[in-house]
């Protein structure tokens, strides 16, 4: 399996491709924006997007789909039933796929969106923007901030401290350093 990352100046967010070492089908997450960079990417690599994962349906991750599904038939899997006029395999916490030979983990990280979900690939978990590195994302309350925090720490932080943790802005972090220097799990600090 091979892992390339898009950074799209527009919205500062992350979109990042998963395709086999050879040329065949592969996924494509969080497409923020669909660029000529991007599409560059996917083809020069002989890849064709079979599915595209949503890990919250924040505009700045997922303007990139209508332009996607001109080019691509790819199937769109998220928290939600339909985005923008295209439907959605909607997924919970706790399903498992299987897609172009990878086993994907669904996890729900409510708070930042009310079906905000993670996918965990492998040694790699990408967040979307529950969490990213030094920092969680923002809530509209205290109490959505609270079990934005809990799911994190009850399905990411509980993971074996080398896995990657890919966000939907900023860089790569890992399980390890989240725990020792984010200062929203660090015990006894409150941040709300």
């Amino acid at each position: 399996m091979k892992l390339f990352f898009h950074f799209a100046y527009t919205n500062f967010s992350n979109t990042y491709i998963l395709g086999p070492e050879k040329p065949g089908k592969a996924i494509l997450i969080d497409p923020g924006v669909m660029d000529i960079h991007l599409l560059d990417m996917i083809e020069r690599n002989g890849y064709y997007i079979s599915h595209i994962l949503v890990t919250h349906g924040h505009e700045g991750h997922i303007q990139g789909i209508p332009t996607l599904k001109k080019i691509y038939d790819a199937v769109i899997y998220g928290g939600t039933e339909r985005i923008f006029n295209y439907p959605v395999t909607k997924l919970v916490h706790g399903d498992r796929l299987t897609l172009s030979g990878m086993d994907i983990g669904i996890i729900g990280l409510p708070g930042h969106t009310s079906t905000s979900l993670a996918y965990k690939i492998d040694d790699m978990v990408f967040t979307g923007d529950a969490l990213s590195a030094g920092t969680v994302g923002s809530t509209i309350h205290s109490f959505a901030h609270e079990i934005n925090v809990q799911s994190i720490q009850d399905h990411i932080l509980s993971m074996e401290d080398h896995v990657l943790i890919f966000p939907g802005h900023g860089p790569p972090t890992t399980v390890e350093s989240e725990k020792m220097f984010n200062t929203n799990f660090r015990s006894g600090t409150n941040n709300l």
